[in-house]
């Protein structure tokens, strides 16, 4: 059959284009290898030289694949099955890259992408590394372009291609037997709405820049156990490996940023699954930076430095498996959906797991060691120590986010503990104690041996300043989060005091140890920042505050989990207290091209002090997800976030009311009955003063009515009910009790007898719940961040020029 309207070419050139990668970057890696293997120097040259065409080759072809994806969904070619499910015709500009990335092969595009780019950066810096360190990343390049290459091998299919066409890959459906079936896909599927975020436009970029660098050290590290040698690897390494731990460390956070304003879990991190993948890998290679630290000062650690940067890699081919398997998709708010490539996966994971284990283990007793121990008192010791803290802590995370692989693999039924948080930061707790204390004294401490006195005479003055602000910031901080026992209260006002510890110590050190000099200040500086990164999630976790409280007692639809005592609703142009604001909903409106609603909350502070406005959204029903996702919006202060997002608003699909009122004559203790109960009247008031003159006119008068609502479901309300004689006019103000689909309003009043009107209706007055939060000291999370990035790249550029200066 000839198809109408699709446009085939791009499709044949991308497909083209990941064959010619998947080629390029197998000949990279084997004429890499047979470089640094043959000991006859003008064939290293030639076989290097094949191997530097095949990679440019293969970097160019990836590039090239990244571009033509971005045409194909900015023109909605919908012929193309990832174009049609991954984008819109809605979708803004900005939002034409996260479209790209957001499935699993765009994902792995982006990934060999930036491993392309930083292959060429190797090239030409590398040197005599070139030969081992690009066989390594050529190789690894491979095994991602073959998972989207969409190839089949006796019936086996390699990858999934971003290129296969829509009737390619749902054949089965009727659709495809009209030869002009493009002019019935209106649009496509659309993007996310969670993923419709500009931090999805910058944190997959970041965070995969940083998956792709930690290859580098790991690269550098295999071709330490293949050449045997052990020593020389070491400072041409140690840059990347700073690099990489700021990109992945930036990205991991970003991240955190875009939970933190797009998902409604209230806060930045969860322990969900995914973000505990992307932390482990972090968290190893942060270990192994600090071991190669004490090797290249004192000799020792070589075989450990070795291990964690081959298990950063591994771990973050780990976590590739996890959140692209399949594996967490119950247990993960943003995991890929099962693609059918488990085995290729696993096989991914085997391949590299495996050979370099058993290599780093065939050659480890060829790895230098010092055999007499280490001086307690000494710098290295507890250096080794944090390490080693680390890195099992981030074992104890990937073990717990790794629940769903054993049961999987064992037939278990193992379920997530009830409260995920709490059982994570019981555990972390401790570890931010121990790592807070030793990055705010082991800088203090000498390598080899450091005498008592020393010691003491540096850490006296810091140590006098930390417990100083300790204490006060103890003593008048109100950080009395008891919610799980005295225990763990006392855990948290201990890891203040170590994180306030590591802080100042670090930036007297700056002073004192680096005499000011930034140039040389790096690691000092991210202990500083990383100081300052946990003193802010320990302050904003500990002392987070709903202020959301239903004080008005109405009662909404609400999300699983959400506790209906802690969603205060907003009638629309109805000022409500909350907190110390009165919080009124003014306007709303919608997305002209999707069911994406905008609202417009005003904050006014009781004392008139300041005024603001928040405009959290939501999607209703969106791409046939029923219910609401909600995007969150919040007030920066230098001290706090005032954080809302939206918990209920009507379903702007039901129907409009047309129901009519009904009308009842009462006197003080008659009732009304209803179909969800009944309602008394408990009392008449009039007010004949102090009325408004300009609005009531000479003989104006006021009538309120108190009536109490007694629910079926033994909830009780209280409305007051008023009516205005106002210039011979009668005004009734309606009062709704959402809870109950009731409207109320006065008629009519009399000294003994009021008429009521009230009808029940699913149709009510313009609504909108939502759930509030404080926020106390965030911006302390995200300046440690930039900090301790910071100090990374200052590091990482020192040392680079260290490793230049070596090998020149």
């Amino acid at each position: 059959m000839d198809y109408i309207g699709e446009h085939l070419l791009p499709g044949k050139i991308g497909q083209l284009l990941l064959y010619i990668s998947l080629i390029a970057s197998l000949l990279a890696a084997f004429a890499y290898w047979r470089s640094f293997k043959t000991d006859e120097v003008q064939l290293q040259k030639q076989w290097k030289k094949l191997g530097r065409i095949a990679f440019i080759a293969d970097a160019l072809a990836v590039i090239g694949i990244f571009v033509l994806l971005y045409v194909l969904v900015r023109q909605h070619r919908f012929e193309y099955y990832y174009v049609f499910k991954n984008s819109g015709k809605d979708l803004e500009p900005k939002y034409i890259f996260s479209s790209i990335w957001s499935a699993s092969e765009g994902s792995f595009l982006l990934w060999t992408v930036w491993h392309g780019i930083l292959g060429i950066v190797l090239i030409f810096s590398s040197r005599k590394w070139e030969g081992p360190v690009m066989a390594v990343l050529s190789f690894l390049q491979f095994c991602l372009s073959s998972m989207m290459a969409g190839l089949y091998l006796f019936n086996w299919r390699m990858g999934t291609t971003p290129f296969a066409l829509f009737r390619e890959v749902k054949g089965e459906l009727p659709l495809f037997t009209n030869p002009n079936y493009l002019s019935n896909i209106k649009d496509g599927n659309g993007l996310n709405q969670l993923l419709q975020n500009y931090w999805m436009v910058i944190h997959p970029p970041v965070l995969f820049l940083g998956f792709a660098s930690v290859a580098i050290p790991f690269a550098y590290a295999i071709s330490g156990l293949l050449t045997r040698k052990h020593k020389e690897w070491i400072a041409p390494a140690l840059p990347w490996s700073l690099f990489s731990a700021a990109t992945l460390g930036v990205g991991i956070m970003m991240g955190a940023a875009w939970a933190y304003e797009s998902l409604s879990f209230g806060g930045y991190w969860a322990w969900d699954p995914v973000e505990n993948a992307s932390l482990v890998p972090w968290m190893i290679l942060i270990s192994g930076i600090h071991t190669l630290l004490i090797f290249k000062h004192t000799g020792r650690s070589l075989s450990t430095t070795y291990l964690f940067f081959i298990l950063s890699f591994l771990f973050i081919v780990y976590s590739t498996f996890l959140t692209r398997s399949g594996i967490l998709g119950e247990t993960s708010v943003h995991s890929f959906a099962d693609l059918g490539m488990n085995f290729q996966l696993l096989l991914f994971l085997l391949i590299f797991t495996i050979p370099s284990l058993a290599l780093y283990f065939i050659r480890l007793k060829e790895i230098p060691k010092i055999q007499k121990e280490e001086e307690i008192s000494s710098r290295e010791f507890w250096m080794y120590i944090g390490a080693l803290v680390f890195f099992f802590a981030a074992m104890v995370i990937i073990g717990k986010t790794s629940v769903p692989v054993y049961n999987k693999i064992f037939g278990l039924n193992t379920a997530p503990p009830e409260e995920v948080e709490y059982k994570y930061n019981s555990i972390m707790i401790w570890v931010a104690i121990i790592i807070g204390i030793l990055t705010a004294i082991i800088q203090y401490l000498k390598y080899q041996k450091t005498t008592r006195g020393f010691l003491i005479k540096k850490l006296v003055v810091p140590t006098i300043i930390s417990a100083i602000i300790a204490t006060l910031v103890l003593s008048f901080g109100n950080i009395n989060f008891n919610k799980y026992g005295m225990g763990y209260l006392t855990a948290i006002w201990m890891a203040i005091v170590a994180s306030i510890y590591a802080i100042i110590a670090n930036a007297s050190y700056i002073w004192l140890g680096f005499k000011g000099k930034l140039k040389i200040s790096g690691p000092s500086i991210a202990h500083l920042g990383f100081g300052m990164m946990l003193l802010g999630m320990l302050i904003s976790a500990s002392k987070k505050e709903v202020i959301s409280h239903n004080i008005n007692g109405i009662g909404t639809p609400l999300g699983e989990g959400e506790n209906p005592m802690e969603n205060l609703t907003l009638i629309k142009g109805v000022p409500v207290t909350m907190d110390k604001f009165q919080v009124t909903y003014l306007t709303d409106s919608v997305h002209p091209k999707k069911p994406l609603w905008y609202y417009s909350l005003q904050f006014i502070a009781k004392d008139s002090s300041e005024k603001f406005t928040l405009k959290p959204n939501a999607f209703i029903n969106y791409q046939n997800n029923e219910g609401l996702m909600a995007n969150p919006d919040s007030k920066h202060y230098w001290n706090k976030d005032i954080f809302t997002y939206i918990t209920s608003l009507p379903d702007p699909s039901a129907p409009p009311d047309t129901t009519g009122y009904q009308s009842k004559t009462l006197k003080t203790g008659d009732s009304i009955f209803f179909s969800n109960g009944y309602m008394i009247l408990n009392g008449i008031q009039w007010q004949t003063t102090n009325l408004p003159g300009e609005l009531f006119g000479a003989n104006g008068k006021l009538a309120e009515a108190a009536v109490k609502v007694f629910s079926i479901d033994s909830t009780t309300y209280t409305s007051t009910l008023r009516l205005a004689f106002a210039k011979d006019n009668k005004i009734g103000v309606a009062d709704t009790l959402h809870s109950q689909g009731l409207i109320l309003k006065l008629s009519d009043a009399t000294d003994n007898n009021v008429t009521v009107e009230f009808k029940e209706t699913k149709g009510l007055l313009p609504y909108v719940t939502l759930k509030a939060y404080i926020f106390p000291y965030i911006n302390l999370v995200w300046l440690g961040t930039l900090l301790m990035t910071c100090g990374f790249i200052i590091s990482m550029v020192h040392r680079a020029k260290q490793a230049k200066k070596a090998s020149a």
